[in-house]
């Protein structure tokens, strides 16, 4: 992978992961790497799944994939958010 790849990788990740935040439920007290974590795989899955169904490679921009990425996105952050905001420390 191309030095640009990465940085389109961590790019989208941001967005797809801001965006998750935006439509996920609640508080999300989760930092922003993880958010961007979060982004980069809801991207991999997302298309992953636009492309197991057969609708990743329509003409022009890929608005089903785009939304399949944000509702995993969302999804992922939520997760995220329940899981991340369990760590504690029980003295």
């Amino acid at each position: 992978m191309a030095v640009t790849g990465i940085i389109t990788a961590i790019v989208v990740g941001l967005v797809l992961g801001v965006l998750g935040r935006f439509f996920a439920p609640g508080k999300q007290s989760i930092p922003i790497w993880l958010t961007i974590v979060v982004g980069i795989v809801a991207a991999f899955i997302g298309t992953a799944i636009a492309r197991g169904l057969g609708y990743a490679d329509t003409k022009g921009f890929d608005w089903l994939e785009l939304i399949t990425q944000i509702v995993i996105a969302g999804i992922g952050v939520t997760l995220a958010a329940n899981l991340y905001g369990r760590r504690s420390v029980t003295r």
